[in-house]
Parts: structure tokens; sequence; C-alpha cells
């Protein structure tokens, strides 16, 4: 027999469950690190992950491009909000950030997209109107005391529904627009600033930084109009739509001037185009006689002056020989409404009044045209309002009402005096006509002196707590301490008159006003002044701006702007430029429409929510631009303020020879 053979190998039986657990050799080496992790202490793996977290920052932080990269990651929108200049940054870049005066918080522009760079960290640019901002911080009595500068007050919340609108100077105001006040949050952010006294360089060619911002700024304003609004009067920039008036491109009539002081050679290409190809004046229409004349044949005369171009000249020409209806009354106080197709005129359907400022505001520009055209028809018709408001009686120290009747060409509703709406061109034309006409027109200088010495007497008074030199109202021989935004002009017509050779007085009186004015911006939550302030006359610890709800809307206005040019030009006084500089940036900060264009806003109380009213004046362009860009430049020489006197929608037409 043979013995039992050996067997030399194991059978080996695998259940189902088990070949798969086999085949799967990932999954179980994955299993079995896990167990192994498992069995460490907590303390070994605590060190094992801290040395990895140490790993990891130390190979960031060895490739700075990777870290700034790593920090920057946002949206494109995102990016674009922090876009910030370093104000110590060499490079020639707009700078962004102001000295701020009350210790606000720091306001940011965006660069023009020819200069942009990469974003810095932690700031904060200026927000798209659809995005809240950050609130202004109060500031504690001590620290009032300690700054001489007046305690925040807090935002604002809106008030729902639409109102009546009431149209003065062009600005479609939106009646009673009553606000709740709501607490503002103390900022806990430093503000930022420029200090140890660093000046803005000038940069190539002449053009400062800061006018280089406005250009910025104008191209932004130009690229929304011609999106959305191209040939018609206003830019509605929330709505990227337009609001017609007259139908007549009033925007883009008032800008042109802009356009050719700003070096804006493609954009007054393209404006001079459509002037040439689609301007007509044969529309049956009605349009008003004062800001017609002040926007279009304002705008008109002095782009050709600038240009020498006879194509604004013709049109100066048609617009004006249309709007002469308006003359055609029994007092030859005109009409306030002139329809350029059918030739005819007629007051309001609710009055037969017009204000004293449309009448008496119209001069320059009708002047000027009898010049250039030696029809004198203009000229005699315009003067003969003059010589009869001259005459009239109902003048309270030289001031004048506010309405007065196209009927029998007196004043009526006599009794209240203010410089603002409805009454404060005409001492500005005052001055400025005697001025164009070569300083030989006494009657319209006695005028003016007489003016200013009632403004002294009867309208002067000083705010509590900081003794603001403000100008009130007189009403039925009650003062009033309200002083509308508009009354801001008069700081540089004081400053224009004493340029040229009126007392020294005006210019005292003119520094303190315009210090006001400022301060009209300087107190409020946004940087931006409201349309009316009433001053606080108690001696009592508080501010010395307060504002009514239904006057807490910002229209884009230029008053304050346009004073702080004259007084610049003037006194050479730096400080100047730097209000105005804050003052812009607030513009760019709550007001700037990311698409394009800038909106007016209802709330200047609530940087969180100043509310914008979908509606771009086209006095933004034509004034407000204008005079920062003005003022921002060193070039005495440019638009020289002894060869041009600017009407009341800035302007500039020529004085005229003295022989």
């Amino acid at each position: 027999m043979y013995p039992p053979m050996r067997k030399d190998f194991i059978s080996l039986t695998l259940t189902e469950q088990d070949s798969r657990n086999y085949n799967n050799s990932k999954n179980w080496r994955r299993q079995s690190c896990w167990r192994k992790w498992k069995q460490l202490s907590r303390l070994q793996r605590s060190l094992i992950l801290f040395l990895l977290a140490v790993l990891v920052v130390c190979g960031i932080a060895t490739y700075p491009s990777l870290a700034e990269r790593w920090g920057g990651l946002a949206s494109a929108s995102e990016v674009q909000a922090r876009n910030v200049v370093d104000p110590l940054d060499p490079r020639p870049v707009v700078p962004g950030i102001i000295p701020d005066l009350d210790s606000k918080m720091a306001l940011v522009l965006p660069e023009p997209s020819h200069l942009q760079r990469k974003p810095f960290p932690n700031k904060r640019g200026p927000p798209g109107l659809q995005h809240r901002v950050q609130k202004r911080g109060n500031i504690s009595e001590s620290e009032v005391k300690e700054r001489e500068g007046p305690a925040l007050k807090g935002g604002a919340e809106e008030e729902e529904g639409e109102k009546p609108l009431v149209s003065w100077h062009g600005a479609m105001i939106e009646a009673d627009q009553a606000t709740e006040p709501q607490p503002s949050a103390k900022e806990n952010e430093a503000p930022l600033s420029l200090d140890r006294g660093v000046q803005v360089p000038p940069a190539p060619g002449g053009v400062s930084e800061r006018q280089e911002a406005v250009v910025e700024a104008f191209r932004h304003a130009w690229k929304g109009y011609k999106e959305f609004a191209w040939g018609h009067d206003e830019l509605k920039p929330i709505s990227k739509s337009y609001g017609e008036w007259f139908g007549l491109g009033l925007t883009l009539i008032d800008a042109l001037d802009t356009m050719w002081i700003l070096g804006l050679k493609e954009e007054f290409k393209e404006a001079k185009q459509w002037v040439s190809t689609e301007l007509s004046f044969t529309k049956n229409v009605d349009v008003n006689l004062f800001e017609s004349t002040i926007r279009i044949l304002g705008g008109l005369l002095s782009t050709y002056h600038l240009t020498q171009d006879s194509l604004f000249l013709d049109k100066a020409k048609d617009i004006g020989a249309r709007l002469m209806p308006a003359f055609n009354t029994p007092s030859k106080i005109p009409y306030s409404d002139v329809n350029i197709g059918r030739g005819s005129a007629h007051p309001p359907r609710w009055t037969s009044d017009s204000t004293v400022a449309e009448v008496t505001s119209i001069q320059l520009e009708f002047r000027e045209l009898s010049r250039l055209t030696q029809d004198d028809r203009y000229q005699k018709a315009v003067d003969s309002v003059m010589k009869h408001v001259h005459k009239l009686e109902g003048k309270h120290d030289g001031l004048v009402p506010m309405f007065i009747n196209t009927n029998s060409g007196q004043f009526t509703h006599l009794g209240v005096y203010t410089l603002g709406a409805r009454a404060d061109s005409y001492y500005e034309y005052l001055l400025k006509q005697w001025i164009q006409g070569g300083k030989k027109e006494t009657e319209l200088l006695e005028d003016y002196l007489q003016a200013v010495e009632g403004v002294k007497k009867n309208l002067l008074r000083k705010s509590e707590p900081r003794k603001l030199t403000f100008v009130g109202e007189l009403s039925h021989n009650h003062f009033s301490p309200k002083m509308d935004h508009l009354v801001c002009f008069l700081p540089g017509t004081l400053a224009l008159g004493a340029h040229n050779g009126l007392p020294a007085e005006h210019m005292e009186l003119a520094q303190q006003l315009v210090e006001t004015c400022y301060q009209m911006y300087a107190q409020i939550e946004t940087g931006l002044s409201p349309e009316i302030v009433q001053f606080n006359l108690m001696p009592r610890n508080g501010n010395d701006v307060e504002v009514k709800p239904a006057d807490r809307h910002n229209l884009l206005r230029p008053e304050t702007v346009e004073s702080l040019f004259y007084l610049y030009r003037f006194t050479r006084d730096k400080k100047y430029q730097d209000w105005g500089w804050e003052i812009f940036q607030s513009f760019n900060k709550y007001t700037r429409v990311p698409t394009g264009g800038f909106s007016s806003i209802s709330n200047v109380r609530n940087p969180e929510s100043p509310d914008p009213r979908d509606k771009m004046e086209s006095f933004f362009l034509g004034e407000t631009l204008k005079y920062f860009y003005l003022l921002f430049s060193d070039d005495f020489d440019l638009i020289s303020l002894d060869k041009y006197v600017f009407n009341t929608e800035a302007h500039p037409l020529p004085i005229w020879p003295s022989s």
C-alpha cells in the first residue's frame, strides 16, 4: 500500500462579502489608515494638525503673489468697489483719500479705467447707489470742543410714497418729502486721511490729479447720458432711461463748453455732430424763458466764444429770436413760457406773475446776442426790464420781493424777502451786467450796493454754537433762520465784486459765508448739503445746522463749489480747494451710479440709504463739474475772471471792451 499523500496547499473558501472586501484593496487601505489615526492619542493628533497648519501658512507667506491673490479673491464688482489710492504712493494716479477735517470716515474715489491698479485690502470704495454704505460716526461733545466741529446726528429713514413736484431752476423738487430720524452707529474704524502735509502733485501737462478725477467723473456721467439718454434733456441713471422737459437736449447743450474746457475732444466732437444734424427749434413746444436762456442760449454763446465755430452762433441766433415773443406783454415784463414753434407766449396757467429772478437773469445772454448780431432789439428788451425794476416801489433796503405781475408790472406778494429761490440771481446779475458792460451802467451798481447793505442790515445772523454767519429770510418783518443752498452763490458774487473794486468788507463777508456753505456739507452725515437748512440761534449744545425732513434732498447743485472757485481764484488759499475736494468725493461716494451717471438723492442724513431720485440735472455737467475742474486748477488764466463773466448756468461770456 502506498502511504497517504501529503497535501502541500491550503484551501480557502471566501464568502461573497469577503470577496468584495478583498478586491476593494484601496478602500481597505483607507479604512486601515483611519483605524491607525483613531488609535493615536488626542495630543498626537493635535500636534500633527498644528504642524500641517504651520506648513501651509509658511508656504503662503513664502509666495507674496499667492498671498495677494488669495486676499484679493472677490467678484468683479467687489474689486472695483475697493479700488483705492495710497496717498503716499508716488505713482501718478488719482488720489482717493482726503483729509477729514471733522474726523469723519475717509471718502474714496474710483480710479479712471486707464489708471486702475490692484486693490488694497480693508479699504472701501464708493458703493453703487443700490448698495448700503457706512454710517458716519457720532462725535462726542468733548471731541466737538477739541476740534471746534459739530456733533454729527443720526441718519434717517426715507418716507414712502410719491410727492407733488415743484419746479425751480430746472429742478423737479418733490414737495413735503418727510423722513423720520434714526440714530446712527459710531464707526469703529479709524478714518484714513492725507497727513504730514502731503500735497497733490500736478499731473503731466499742468492738469492736477484732482482735475483728472473730475474728468473721470464727467466721462462716467457722459457714458450714462450717451447710452441711455442721448439727445434727450436729462438722464435717469437708476432706471437707465431719460426724462424730457423741452425735448431740446438740455444736458448735451449745457455740457458743451464744459467738455471744451476739460479737453474732452472726442466727446465734444460727437456732441457737436448732434447739434449740427439733430438740434431743431421748430418744435411746437412750450419752454421756460429763463431756463432756455441760461442753459441753451447761454451754452451756445459760450461755446461759440470758446471755439469760434459759427455753428453755435447760428443756433444761438435761432433760439434767441424764437424767445422774443415772451416780451410782448402790457408791462414789457416777460411771460415765463414761450412756444418756440408757434411764436406765442403766456404766463403759467395758475398765475399772471413771473418770478423776479427769472425776468432779471436773462440779461447777460440777450445783451451778448445783440453785440454779436448787431441787432439791438435783444438788449433793449432786457434792459427795459432792469430799468423798470430799478424804479419800482416795494423794495426793502434794496431787497426785492419774489414775484412781479406781467400785466401791471408791479411787485406782488410783498413783504417776503429772500436770496434763495425766485430772487437769488437778480442780485447776481446786477453785478455781472455792470462788469460785462465795462463798469459803465451806474444804476446797476447802485442797486447792487444797496442790496448788499440790505442783506447785511436785515438778513445776516450768526448761528450757535460756532457763530457761523448766514443769510436768513424776512417775512413780514419776521426773521426766519432758513437758508436755501441756492444762497451759496452769494459768497462768490461778493468776492467777484471786491475783485472789481468794490469795498474790501465784501470780501470779508464772502469768506465768512463760504465757510458757512462748507459747513452745510461738513455737518451732514453724507458730507452733502441738503436743499434747505435751518440755523440754530439758541445758545445750547448741538449743531449749527439743522434740517427738516422735507428738505433733506440734494440735487447735485453747484452754488457752493462756484463760490469756492471764486474764493480760491482771488485769495489763492488752498483750503478752498481742500473743502471742494471733500465735497467732490462725497458726490462721488453717495450719488454715483455704477452703470453711468450721477443721481440726485432724497436723504443726505442717511449714508446707509441716501435714496436716489433717479435724475441727473443738466446743471451737474454744465455747472457743478465745471466749477470743480476750475477750482482744482492753478492755471488762473483758464477762463480768466478778468476776461469772462459767468452766467448763472456757469457759461462764460466775454467782458466787453471798455472803449
